[in-house]
């Protein structure tokens, strides 16, 4: 997730948890504890993505693969980065330190506001494609959400809304709703987001906010509206990624009947639970080859055909019908054997596949064909003409592809 939606979550939640605790003593500590939860619970829901700091420590781009969203993002390193971030703030803040001395309601506000943020960090990481290992050393697997795009608007306005509506200043109020519709416009405009869907995140935009309004000064209705929003948002999203996945895999299924269907990664659109950018991948092991395909799916075509998706995210390639919601635009496909021998040979090629969900293997170079179509080009993009360059501590990650790796039956 982004570190824009991880900021406007945590203000919230921090936001959420100073108004449901009993009032301090007088308005000056009051002030300072509302300061310090909002900060608090603002970087804990940034904090674990300092790792961007250790992807130095391995060459490139093995160094951002492996170590982005690594051990600072596992539950086992979760409390001892709290622990940190609380023992900065009580050094660095002497207002806070002083609070928290003498109250009681700060101290749990604080407890609370670091432990959600960092479980949010986490848990929103989960919701998209890239993927998490939270159960490291335990478990070495990596955990894909698959559900909710990186830069989801859905989160800024339900969140920001009542959050802008709270501010003290009419000026900043209005300054707040403004960015957040302009966001919105920008968004839509340069075909990111639906014209449906504009209007939808408005409606809920006016909800969160109507009911922030109606909760009166010191209330909590249009946050707690907020974040139930967010989480049915989530379920749903979690929901037509199941129901896509399946039917993209049925359809796969048909089209290959000898080629078994290992996986298929999900991307959302924007607030647009219909429509889906996948990636699938496909292994024969009779035939000694794998193939990748990439395109985008409807789960309700007679709605929205898939390529009615928003057009400023859909790939302006050729596109092959595989099923009436089922569009290919592209596809590659390997030797089994040439890919388990650069794993065998080579260490940095075992230390990339320890990250990459979708191996394309091209000549003199492989990437992961989820990132194919980044605006940037593929930074997961690594040259094997080269003479291996591994560097020491690769972490133990699982092999996403492990499937693909081991000879099968």
């Amino acid at each position: 997730m982004d570190n824009l939606t991880h900021s406007i979550i945590g203000f919230g939640v921090g936001e959420l948890v100073h108004r449901s605790l009993p009032d301090e003593a007088d308005e000056r500590s009051q002030r300072v504890r509302h300061r310090l939860l909002l900060v608090s619970c603002a970087l804990a829901s940034n904090f674990p993505d300092l790792d961007l700091f250790l992807t130095r420590l391995l060459p490139d781009p093995l160094g951002y693969l492996l170590n982005h969203r690594g051990h600072t993002h596992t539950v086992l390193w979760a409390l001892p980065q709290a622990l940190l971030l609380a023992a900065l703030l009580w050094l660095c803040w002497p207002s806070a330190r002083a609070l928290l001395k003498g109250s009681r309601p700060a101290r749990l506000g604080l407890a609370l506001s670091v432990g959600v943020g960092f479980a949010l960090h986490l848990l929103m990481d989960y919701t998209n494609s890239y993927g998490i290992h939270p159960w490291y050393p335990l478990d070495a697997r990596w955990f894909y959400g698959d559900m909710v795009f990186i830069v989801e608007p859905l989160f800024w306005v339900a969140i920001g809304v009542p959050m802008a509506l709270i501010m003290r200043w009419r000026s900043l109020r209005i300054a707040g709703l403004a960015c957040l519709f302009a966001a919105l416009v920008i968004f839509a405009a340069k075909g990111y987001l639906g014209w449906t869907s504009f209007a939808g995140l408005l409606a809920v935009g006016v909800a969160c906010g109507a009911a922030q309004w109606r909760a009166g000064l010191r209330g909590r209705g249009g946050l707690w509206l907020a974040l139930g929003v967010g989480l049915v948002f989530i379920g749903l999203q979690g929901a037509a990624s199941s129901v896509g996945r399946a039917r993209i895999s049925a359809v796969l299924q048909q089209v290959d009947p000898a080629s078994r269907v290992l996986d298929v990664a999900m991307t959302a659109f924007p607030s647009q639970p219909l429509c889906w950018a996948f990636v699938s991948v496909e292994s024969n092991e009779a035939a000694d080859r794998y193939r990748l395909r990439r395109g985008v799916a409807s789960i309700a075509p007679e709605w929205l055909a898939p390529l009615a998706c928003p057009a400023g995210l859909v790939e302006q390639l050729p596109a092959l019908a595989l099923s009436p919601g089922v569009t290919q635009f592209a596809t590659a496909q390997a030797g089994l054997h040439m890919l388990r021998a650069l794993k065998d040979t080579r260490c940095d090629v075992d230390a990339w596949l320890r990250f990459s969900r979708m191996p394309k293997l091209d000549v003199g170079e492989l990437s992961d064909y989820r990132f194919a179509a980044t605006p940037r080009g593929n930074f997961t993009a690594l040259r094997i003409t080269q003479a291996a360059k591994c560097g020491d501590g690769v972490p133990g990650w699982g092999y996403p592809r492990a499937d693909l790796l081991t000879p099968q039956p």
